[in-house]
């Protein structure tokens, strides 16, 4: 079995997939600065899967501290999530962005590259694609962000490529996520958001918890079926296997591998509030607002990378999803500070 590093191991999806690598027998070092999570859901992760993890409180820009943990541990290899995440906020503070995107990433790899260490998954994201030519979106679609948190996540791409052609000892995989949503079923982790959410999954919940008081819903003008966004919505858990093939494809395949984890199937924004009301029994109120700048009408996977590479396909449908979503939110209406 194998010693991860998982950066940003608190968060959603890194939470999620420390639960899925300690249940398939990893021993999981998490680092975590707790700028947008909380070290309770290392706890909670624990819990889930019935075995400890390492648990490190620091920065991954922070060189010295790095060059005692690759010190202190013989990793495998390094699963990279921290890092900040908003769209909306990258384009009004993108120099925070820049600094810990790009240049905290610049910091880890060095401090890999020092220690020996060479595998490597990154947590990159299908907005590197911007708006698509064709649908669905394969890995050699043309790279054109729109936004800052966008151009971070491509730039670490080039990096990665342009080091691994360097130097035949990395073995880098690259996720490029469409939409996680959902919670792991036992309802103990899910998505925290500090503030006003983001994304659309944990809003939705948050009207149905009576925190907020509607949806909007950004355009029904648009070219769909129902005249709202479609994108790829896929559960969690399922993205979170995504991470434990990614490593064992590392450990046998030298060389950069971009691949999208997806569901290859769009839903509109009204089909999933009507999914997550049938899955819920919960009404959520929205109301219909101007398009945002910026949004595009579709979104969404061409998987087929990840199931022959990897052997991946998502499992949970969207009600699932929903439902886990839900149990998490309802459990925990405050999130992890409750």
């Amino acid at each position: 079995m194998a010693r991860l590093l998982v950066t940003g191991g608190a968060g959603y999806i890194g939470s999620h997939t420390a639960v899925a690598l300690l249940e398939a027998g990893h021993d999981v070092v998490s680092l975590d600065n707790y700028s947008n999570s909380s070290p309770r859901a290392l706890a909670r992760v624990q819990r889930i899967a019935g075995r400890e993890l390492a648990i490190v409180e620091g920065d991954i820009r922070d060189a010295g501290l790095l060059g005692r943990l690759f010190a202190r541990h013989a990793f495998d290899g390094v699963i990279h999530f921290a890092g900040l995440k908003a769209v909306g906020e990258s384009v009004a503070r993108p120099l925070d962005y820049y600094a810990n995107n790009v240049a905290g990433t610049l910091v880890l790899l060095r401090a890999m590259h020092e220690a020996g260490v060479t595998r490597f998954v990154f947590s990159s994201s299908a907005t590197v694609y911007g708006a698509p030519d064709a649908l669905p979106i394969a890995e050699d679609a043309p790279i054109r962000t729109t936004n800052p948190y966008g151009a971070t996540k491509a730039m670490v791409e080039q990096i990665l490529r342009d080091l691994a052609a360097a130097d035949d000892r990395w073995s880098v995989v690259a996720l490029r996520y469409f939409n996680p949503i959902g919670a792991h079923p036992s309802g103990e982790i899910g998505e925290d958001p500090r503030d006003t959410p983001n994304n659309l999954f944990p809003f939705i919940c948050q009207v149905a918890t009576g925190r907020r008081e509607r949806l909007s819903v950004f355009g029904n003008d648009w070219p769909t079926p129902d005249g709202t966004g479609v994108r790829d919505y896929l559960h969690v858990l399922d993205l979170a296997t995504g991470h434990l093939r990614a490593f064992e494809f590392a450990q046998r395949q030298a060389g950069y591998t971009p691949i999208n984890l997806g569901t290859g199937r769009g839903v509109s924004v009204l089909q999933l509030v009507r999914a997550f009301e049938a899955a819920t029994g919960r009404t959520v109120p929205f109301a219909i607002t101007p398009r945002r700048p910026g949004d595009i009408a579709e979104c969404w996977a061409d998987p087929s990378a990840a199931a022959r590479l990897l052997g991946w396909r998502t499992e949970r449908s969207i009600e699932q999803a929903c439902a886990d979503g839900w149990r998490w939110q309802s459990r925990n209406p405050d999130g992890y500070r409750g």
